[in-house]
């Protein structure tokens, strides 16, 4: 946004033909030593003459210069802060927020406007601070419907002094500390004329709350910026005026006023009253300031006293740290330990479980293997049993053929030899025996468990069969199957068929 700026060149700054001022002048003349008073004034008067004819002289005459508002604001300077805050004093009662706005239009636009209009006062705050100061340097002092307004930069309420602040604390430092409590408008540290910090610095807060917030804070606690542990100190900001200070017209002229300007300004002279009194106040003011120094001094002394105790109880404290975190360490240390031993011992417990269970599966794998083996051996013992036994069979039905008898379905071999010795009175004898010697009929029956019929003998003295070979076709046998042997019988004589086996027992033949 451009604009035009009007400036003011013909217009004396000074204050010589205000009335207030030709007041003054008459009161200083008409009084004691009014001579003297308007000998001075006089002297005033040509140099602000001679200076006013040189700003006339180089007062540009023509049209008002095209000024860049942009060009008005330091680089990384933030708009409309406290700063940019002006007081206007002694407005009209009847004076409107348009009217008193279009006062302000040409130094850009403002982003608060507030009126007082019982007491004739009001707030604006514009854009910069540059804008700010070209505002009060050109509206300061002029007429707005006959009462002459004053224009002052108003009272920042949100700023805070900032006390022992460390050598190496920059105004970057400064702000990002203090922006914890609140926006920070600006933070500066102050220097010396050689650039040089002199520990002090001045923090401006956006708000109120924050400021309050950041002195309460800072007051009851310990608020460090860097590592040498020296707090800072809050203190609520003492506002002056270095640049207008007190002039002439906003004195009161009261009764002590015109008292003490009775006098002007002067040496007291040796051996008066004024030099003795004199003399005692500037002694008190010597002693005031001894006394100053002797306080600085000790308190200088104190503080690098206490550097010094500082710098060797961080080295203790140093040490202590070290030693802290070395038994911390060694005590991660021994915990790791013994974490890897427990890691060790559930890898080994783990170990043995698996071992103890693959040598299950194993063991288990064998007793199947052995049962399945058994279970084999019995299929193939019961095979060849059944085989004999059909075998057997196979053979008696065959020699029943030849012999004309017909052998009963469903019987076993033993059987039916059982069967054939009955139909014949003959003895039950075993089919395939060898030779036996003649039983003998009056030898006494055997001793045996009742039913078991291993030892019993045929009570007649009947020669046993011998059914391997068909009877009649050898000498010495008999022509049927029932009857006598005659001679020495052929073959060897089967064991005894109705013996009496166990459980687990087969015949073999």
């Amino acid at each position: 946004m451009q604009d035009h700026i009007q400036k003011s060149g013909g217009r004396n700054r000074s204050d010589n033909n205000s009335p207030r001022k030709r007041d003054y002048r008459q009161e200083q003349g008409s009084g004691p030593g009014g001579a003297a008073n308007n000998h001075h004034h006089q002297q005033q008067q040509q140099q602000q003459a001679r200076h006013g004819d040189r700003a006339s002289a180089a007062a540009p005459t023509g049209p008002g210069i095209t000024v860049d508002m942009t060009n008005f604001r330091k680089p990384g300077e933030k708009t409309y802060t406290q700063r940019c805050r002006l007081f206007v004093g002694n407005l009209p009662n009847d004076v409107s927020d348009d009217e008193f706005k279009k006062m302000f239009e040409k130094y850009g636009e403002p982003s608060e406007i507030f009126i007082n209009k019982d007491k004739g006062f009001g707030f604006i705050r514009l854009e910069t601070r540059t804008l700010a100061e070209i505002a009060k340097a050109e509206l300061d002092d002029t007429t707005l419907r006959g009462r002459q307004i004053r224009i002052r930069f108003a009272t920042h309420g949100a700023a805070l002094t900032v006390k022992n602040l460390p050598q190496f604390v920059s105004n970057e430092l400064l702000d990002e500390a203090f922006s914890i409590f609140g926006p920070v408008e600006r933070a500066v540290v102050i220097v010396d004329d050689r650039g040089k910090p002199t520990g002090k610095g001045i923090v401006e807060f956006a708000a109120k709350p924050a400021a309050r917030k950041a002195l309460d804070r800072c007051t009851d606690g310990a608020f460090l910026l860097t590592a040498f542990p020296r707090p800072v100190t809050v203190e609520p900001f003492d506002q002056c005026d270095d640049e207008d200070g007190l002039q002439e017209k906003l004195v009161q002229k009261n009764q002590h006023y015109h008292k003490e300007r009775e006098q002007p300004p002067r040496f007291a002279q040796h051996g008066s009253f004024e030099y003795e009194y004199a003399m005692r106040w500037k002694a008190l003011l010597e002693m005031e300031k001894q006394q100053q120094e002797q306080v600085d001094r000790n308190v200088k002394e104190a503080r690098e006293k206490l550097e010094v105790e500082l710098e060797a109880a961080r080295h203790e404290h140093q040490v202590m740290l070290m030693r802290q975190d070395l038994m911390r360490r060694q005590e991660e240390l021994r915990r790791m330990e013994e974490l890897h031993n427990q890691e060790l011992q559930k890898r080994k417990q783990m170990e043995l479980r698996q071992e103890e269970e693959r040598r299950r599966r194993e063991e288990e794998i064998l007793l199947r293997q052995r049962e399945k083996e058994e279970m084999m051996r019995r299929q193939q013992e019961s095979f060849r049993g059944n085989f004999a036994e059909t075998r057997e069979n196979m053979r008696l039905e065959e020699m029943a053929q030849r012999a004309g008898m017909a052998m009963p379905v469903g019987l076993s071999a033993v059987d039916f030899s059982n069967l054939k010795a009955v139909s014949t009175n003959q003895v039950p004898q075993p089919l395939m025996g060898m030779n036996r010697p003649t039983v003998n009929t009056n030898a006494p029956p055997p001793q045996g468990p009742p039913g078991s019929l291993g030892n019993q003998m045929p009570e007649n003295n009947i020669g046993l069969p011998n059914d391997r070979f068909v009877p009649g076709n050898m000498d010495g046998q008999a022509n049927n199957m029932g009857g006598p042997m005659v001679g020495s019988p052929a073959g060897f004589p089967r064991g005894n068929q109705v013996a009496e086996f166990g459980a687990n027992k087969r015949r073999r033949y």
